[in-house]
């Protein structure tokens, strides 16, 4: 049997917004507009634009205010200190009229200067889920995503969580697995069909853990 895949990250998180635990490890998102990207940038600072339909990193852009001016980070790419309104230009023109999500950008904690986070992936096999693997992504120097087809390193999630907050790994895991459970439950009650999932957690430097992105047929 084939996996429902269901591309769309809005509507994945709008369904595991309705669950009042898992919402409030969930940073803020909303569908891109400019009113929208110029409040979630006065109110954070920091924001990771992504589109609604897309795997791999690709098209993500991390913009944040940096003085007077704001810095965007796409790909290899970081231009500094950029009026508000050059920053626009450059979203759409990176945008180029997909629908895109306006993300809370959440401070990693990192490995040498490099964000780290981690995928959780759930399997169903005979009509019960397990989990198949906790892994860390470390990302490429240079670039903030973290993933492997973008450069970066797999690691082992209790050697990344040691080398990058020193906390107790297994508690981590721990409650990344539970979110996971937890997430599983309204995805399949929302999404008939679903039997793999990929959950991407980051974790800031106080250590709290945040749910970024789910995937219906993760690598």
């Amino acid at each position: 049997m084939v996996s429902r895949l269901v591309p769309n990250k809005w509507l994945k998180t709008n369904v595991l917004r309705k669950h009042r635990d898992v919402a409030r490890h969930i940073p803020e998102t909303r569908l891109y507009n400019r009113s929208v990207l110029a409040r979630m940038l006065n109110q954070y600072g920091r924001v990771v634009m992504k589109p609604c339909i897309g795997t791999g990193g690709h098209g993500a852009v991390l913009i944040y205010k940096e003085g007077s001016g704001y810095t965007v980070h796409h790909r290899e790419k970081i231009i500094r200190r950029v009026s508000f309104g050059t920053m626009l230009a450059m979203v759409e023109r990176i945008r180029h009229r997909r629908a895109y999500l306006v993300q809370r950008g959440i401070v990693l904690a990192r490995i040498s200067g490099r964000p780290v986070d981690y995928r959780v992936k759930l399997l169903r096999r005979h009509g019960k889920w397990f989990t198949k693997a906790i892994v860390g992504k470390l990302a490429k120097p240079g670039l903030f995503v973290t993933n492997i087809c973008r450069g970066g390193t797999l690691l082992r999630a209790n050697d990344a969580l040691r080398r990058s907050l020193s906390v107790a790994a297994i508690a981590k895991k721990h409650e990344m697995n539970r979110l996971s459970y937890q997430s599983m439950e309204m995805l399949v009650r929302a999404f008939p069909g679903i039997d793999m999932l990929g959950f991407d957690y980051g974790i800031d430097m106080q250590g709290r853990i945040w749910l970024l992105e789910v995937n219906t047929q993760p690598h």
